[in-house]
């Protein structure tokens, strides 16, 4: 299929939005509250330049999801990008162009493309300073006792996604890596 027809196939953002059933409110709340910076009004008017479509390949329990995919929302937004979203699950023909270092069906993916049907970037499933976050959330869980594991494993989830939801420093970083990520359209306009 090409990305036309995955992306008539997706559903928008506010059908998505509303079968959500695991992380609704915390995207909303995100949503709500994360602003594009004014600043950046000379960088949009370049994308908007491009007429860009997004496909995202997601899950709503997805806690990376639930944080990139509302400020992904607002930079769509900004850039006036209609955003159009799969189930990853659904999906996997199209997922499994988009491997994580090969071999990971991690989300939120994004795939940009312009109007002729051609990619011009993709991004996820994390901004980098995230990446790092995780790994390091990571190496505190327990090796050798398997009930222990699962239940520091756990905590670490409930922690991660309360970070997500709340530390507006991660927001930041996921906007300016949606940013850097599109950066190299800008400078190859007219």
């Amino acid at each position: 299929m090409t990305l036309e027809e995955w992306f008539q196939k997706g559903v928008t953002a506010q059908e998505y939005v509303d079968s959500m059933e695991k992380y609704q409110k915390d995207l909303i709340y995100i949503y709500e509250n994360f602003q594009i910076p004014t600043e950046d009004q000379g960088f949009f008017e370049q994308v908007q330049k491009q007429n860009l479509r997004v496909i995202v390949l997601t899950e709503d329990w997805c806690g990376d999801a639930m944080l990139n995919i509302p400020i992904l929302l607002k930079f769509a937004e900004a850039g006036h990008m209609n955003v159009h979203l799969l189930s990853r699950d659904e999906n996997p023909e199209l997922m499994d162009q988009y491997l994580t270092n090969g071999v990971s069906r991690s989300i939120p993916i994004f795939i940009f493309f312009d109007p002729e049907g051609n990619e011009v970037a993709n991004w996820g499933p994390r901004a980098e300073s995230i990446e790092t976050f995780i790994q390091e959330a990571k190496k505190t869980l327990p090796k050798h006792d398997p009930e222990d594991f699962k239940l520091k494993q756990q905590q670490m989830f409930q922690f991660i996604t309360k970070s997500y939801r709340d530390n507006q420093d991660f927001w930041k970083d996921v906007y300016e890596s949606l940013k850097q990520s599109l950066n190299q359209l800008e400078s190859s306009l007219p």
